[in-house]
């Protein structure tokens, strides 16, 4: 299995960035996926998630209102829609899928089993 992220950059305070994570060696559609970040000198921490049906997502409250985790299984690609940026969403983002097909939403680190290569996110003020 891997994920391939893509769609990082620089972007002013207020700006829009949309994210995206190609995955490919096996069944897309039946996997919950998600996005975690991890910014310098902290520890991972989760952003949002989508379920495998895509009828559900979640999100932590640091972005909630602004993000949106989306999936478009004919492209097995999941997207995360940044909206209204603030300098502290600065941080390496990752997609993040597990193991197991039909299963419960992600909503911790410890849960995963395969990380995307991680895609550097920076807000300036």
């Amino acid at each position: 299995v891997q994920l391939q992220a893509s769609g990082g950059g620089l972007v002013q305070a207020g700006g829009s960035l949309r994210l995206s994570c190609v995955v490919s060696g096996r069944t897309f559609s039946w996997y919950p996926m998600a996005w975690f970040r991890q910014a310098p000198g902290k520890e991972r921490e989760f952003v949002g998630s989508i379920t495998w049906k895509g009828d559900n997502t979640y999100y932590a409250d640091s972005v909630k209102g602004r993000f949106t985790v989306s999936r478009v299984n004919a492209e097995n690609t999941v997207y995360l829609q940044m909206g209204s940026l603030k300098p502290e969403d600065t941080a390496v983002y990752y997609c993040a899928a597990v193991a197991s097909a039909f299963g419960s939403p992600i909503l911790s680190p410890n849960e995963v089993t395969y990380w995307g290569q991680g895609t550097l996110v920076t807000v300036s003020s």
